[in-house]
């Protein structure tokens, strides 16, 4: 399996969590204050700033979270609103081969829109799985008339066949603001020999100039800061003139460093939320991860059959019975693989029912769109896949 892609392979259900890859997105809204943040402001790198922040937020609930969320089946959806955060969500497996997420949030008082479509491809390098970021993230702040568009960092879990499971996040992610031409550069830095830089985030954010209007740093797993840039680069002279401290190699899961050092003048823009006490015994998830399975009282009449919440192996999987949880995907999978056969012969096309694949306006790349209609709740003829 060394090298392959993943997708197609059928993982035992003990390398799984009890969410599906459609919940695992929708925890990009875990930190959406940096959303309602950047519409309040009126400065454009100030709303920049806010934007990285939440860029970086989106992949902090990643943090030791080892286990793989369920592959969705095709045409399973997902929804959520909280209307005390005052946005909603919906998301659809468009595609299983290649595996397609699509998803698309909107505030309820029209102040943004946040879209994209993710098809992350899984390989096995022998002792770790890589996550390579497939797919366009955008962000659009109506009000100010502004479309950001970025791609998530690569994720690595190490130590797959033996030793602790740790995870480590690398590689620049550019977040381009379409409307007024500034950019922001951050690059999320893989562990290195020593271990040095584990959860380390360093870019910039400059103008249409490309003058750096300021610099922003941190750890994806504690906290993100700004600061201009000559202070900057005054702290990490002075830092490099006192390091004179002993290094080691790395051969297993690196001692996590100290917390980030503050350069003075430095503004906080992000940190992390505490996760509960016995997340650790919970597939460490965060407090939002824990309640996106939560079918609560009503919800049954108004979902769509196919949202994950009724998914039966995953609820299995959520109340300890994993026997049953197996089965049931066995079960979900057979019927998968029977409907393709079914339409292979009929020669019928399987068709999407909230999103189109089409063209992202801002990027010009393929992007699967949504297309309206979902919280009408009509949901005659969507497929029995469950």
């Amino acid at each position: 399996m060394i090298i392959m892609e993943l997708s197609k392979i059928t993982m035992p259900i003990v390398f799984n969590e009890p969410l599906s890859f459609l919940q695992r997105i929708t925890e990009y809204m875990e930190h959406i204050y940096l959303i309602n943040r950047a519409c309040s402001l009126p400065d454009s790198i100030e709303r920049m700033k806010a934007v990285a922040a939440f860029a970086v937020s989106a992949v902090a609930s990643q943090w030791d979270r080892t286990g793989k969320p369920f592959n969705p089946l095709l045409g399973e959806t997902y929804e959520l609103t909280r209307e005390e955060h005052g946005f909603r969500l919906v998301s659809e497996q468009v595609s299983h081969h290649p595996p397609i997420s699509a998803f698309h949030a909107e505030s309820l008082v029209g102040d943004f829109v946040f879209h994209g479509s993710i098809y992350p491809k899984l390989k096995f390098w022998g002792k770790s799985v890589e996550a390579e970021p497939k797919g366009t993230i955008t962000l659009e702040l109506l009000k100010h008339n502004e479309a950001y568009t970025w791609s998530n960092p690569y994720c690595c879990v190490h130590n797959i066949i033996l030793g602790k499971l740790w995870i480590e996040q690398y590689g620049t992610v550019e977040i381009v603001n379409h409307s007024t031409g500034d950019k922001c550069v951050l690059n999320f830095k893989p562990c290195g020999m020593f271990g040095k830089e584990l959860h380390k985030v360093e870019g910039y954010i400059q103008d249409k100039s490309k003058k750096k209007c300021c610099i922003i740093y941190g750890k994806w797993t504690e906290c993100m800061w700004s600061v201009d840039p000559q202070s900057y680069e005054a702290h990490k002279k002075s830092e490099k003139k006192g390091e004179n401290r002993k290094q080691k190699q790395v051969n297993d899961m690196p001692e996590v460093q100290e917390t980030v050092c503050v350069v003075p003048g430095s503004t906080l823009l992000w940190r992390i939320d505490s996760r509960p006490a016995h997340s650790a015994t919970m597939y460490n998830f965060t407090n939002f991860a824990m309640s996106l399975n939560e079918l609560e009282p009503g919800m049954e009449a108004i979902l769509a059959p196919t949202d994950c919440r009724f998914r039966p192996d995953i609820r299995a999987m959520e109340n300890g019975r994993m026997d049953d949880a197996s089965r049931e995907k066995e079960r979900l999978e057979e019927k998968q693989r029977a409907a393709r056969k079914d339409r292979s012969k009929s020669d019928k096309e399987w068709s999407t029912r909230w999103f189109g694949n089409g063209t992202n306006p801002y990027t010009g790349l393929q992007d699967w769109l949504y297309t309206g209609g979902y919280f009408d709740r009509h949901y005659q003829d969507l497929p029995d896949i469950y």
